[in-house]
């Protein structure tokens, strides 16, 4: 991709198979249901979300304050296994649960000031296999870039890509069932 320092990496080996990894993660997550204001309209974001992190950090999107809690023990495990990978260190993980095939994210691109200058963006995935659609912000005669994530993928986005590429996971139309992301990022505030 023009622009961009993405790579994937598949099948990483975890503590459990990965129908487990998906059922403990769904268990022993607090998740939330955050309201966005779109348009001026507010709504219920169309996913779950959670955020873990190191102690005393923080992390604002879409005008949303997000208090991490502390790692748990699968989280912090998760965490020492994608560092090894992704040869990248990370404080904190922030969780999306896709319950159903009418959850989504809209198109965005991790650039908030607490993620510094060049974020590096470790995203793994369990559950249900769903398709991450990249744009390019300014090159709008390059075509969308489409990428089945199944579980047991990691995507690494670093250097310039979220500078020049928005990303997100569009509803479906076709019933399907939880997927749970994983994205490893350093929080700088």
């Amino acid at each position: 991709m023009i622009d961009a320092d993405v790579s994937i990496l598949h099948e990483i080996e975890m503590p459990l198979a990965y129908d487990q990894m998906l059922g403990a993660l769904i268990d022993q997550t607090i998740w939330r249901q955050e309201a966005v204001r779109i348009y001026g309209k507010v709504h219920d974001q169309p996913r779950l979300v959670a955020l873990y992190a190191d102690a005393g950090k923080r992390y604002d999107y879409s005008g949303i304050a997000m208090h991490p809690l502390p790692w748990t023990d699968l989280l912090r495990e998760i965490k020492r296994r994608i560092e090894d990978c992704t040869e990248a260190t990370f404080n904190a993980v922030f969780l999306n649960l896709y319950r159903d095939h009418n959850d989504s994210m809209g198109f965005h691109s991790d650039d908030e000031r607490e993620l510094g200058k060049n974020p590096v963006i470790a995203s793994l995935t369990f559950g249900t296999t769903r398709t991450f659609v990249l744009k390019h912000k300014f090159l709008k005669n390059l075509p969308t870039v489409k990428v089945s994530l199944e579980a047991g993928t990691v995507l690494l986005m670093k250097g310039p890509t979220q500078h020049n590429w928005k990303h997100g996971i569009n509803k479906q139309a076709t019933p399907c069932g939880p997927r749970i992301n994983l994205t490893f990022r350093t929080l700088y505030s």
